[in-house]
């Protein structure tokens, strides 16, 4: 089995040398601490994700021998499942900012208020446990083999690297088909106007496609990170601060209404006081 983790330890190389290239050129847009807590974090992310893999991957390929089709590995397939994927990681995107649940995960990589290569390392190590590997499901039971479904994923996932930075600006025809740093920037701001917005991965057609796109403004001055309180900037509270406040409105509801919202709602975010409402979040 490809371990589909080498794929980014692969272009490792790549993405250290876009952050020195970026830090050179704009240095302004980094603080030390924020990216080391990113860079551990990415670590914690990539242990949770192995781990995850290892324990699931029988689970996948026991589903698999129920495809509805066998799919032969060749230029157009592997096309068609870079589609498939591309499709399926918008409304993967999409929910984690729609339901508690997975934005309770998702939530890390919005925490910081820098923007900037190191942002994309940000990532939290519950996605496992959220379930966002639910989405890829489809593919494995169309015909694709788990271990390319996952491949693709992380290749998606290694594009997302090279759109999370303020230093490269509007990139002219791209922008009409391809996620952009431009397209990328909207979805990190917590500006009224852009939350929710842009849940692309690599293709920025389906946001046209399905409402949800909106251009950068040059008349809007971004602000980046979540709306109310921001978790301590270390990794335990970065990681876990949202999923104690989902648990803690779980344990508050007296319906069972209210304690399926607090789960699969539409996320609050975490109060500025210990005993206030939250009503909105990015």
């Amino acid at each position: 089995m490809i371990d589909v983790s080498l794929i980014l330890l692969a272009l490792s190389p790549a993405f250290l040398l876009c952050v020195a290239w970026e830090y050179i050129k704009h240095h302004e847009y980094y603080d030390w601490r924020d990216s080391m807590l990113n860079a551990l974090l990415a670590l914690l992310h990539q242990g949770s994700d192995a781990l995850a893999l290892l324990v699931l991957m029988p689970l996948f390929y026991w589903l698999h021998q129920f495809a509805l089709f066998t799919i032969e590995l060749n230029l157009f397939t592997l096309l068609f499942g870079f589609i498939l994927q591309d499709f399926l990681y918008y409304w993967f995107h999409r929910a984690s900012h729609c339901i508690h649940w997975l934005w309770s995960a998702h939530v890390v990589h919005h925490s910081s208020n820098k923007m900037n290569f190191t942002t994309a390392f940000r990532q939290s190590l519950l996605y496992p446990i959220v379930g966002m590997w639910l989405f890829w499901l489809p593919m494995i039971l169309l015909g694709f083999t788990p271990t390319l479904v996952f491949a693709i994923v992380a290749i998606n996932l290694a594009f997302q690297f090279f759109v999370h930075t303020q230093t490269v600006n509007r990139l002219g025809m791209v922008e009409r088909i391809f996620n952009t740093p431009s397209h990328h920037r909207v979805h990190h701001a917590s500006n009224p106007d852009y939350i929710d917005k842009n849940f692309a991965g690599v293709l920025i057609i389906w946001d046209k496609l399905f409402g949800t796109f909106v251009e950068e403004r040059k008349d809007i001055t971004i602000c980046y990170g979540i709306r109310g309180a921001a978790p301590k900037q270390n990794p335990v509270d970065v990681s876990f601060a949202q999923w104690r406040h989902m648990f803690h409105r779980f344990s508050q509801a007296n319906t069972l209404k209210g304690k399926w919202l607090a789960l699969f709602g539409y996320p609050t975010h975490l109060p500025d006081k210990p005993k206030s409402t939250a009503s909105v979040k990015p």
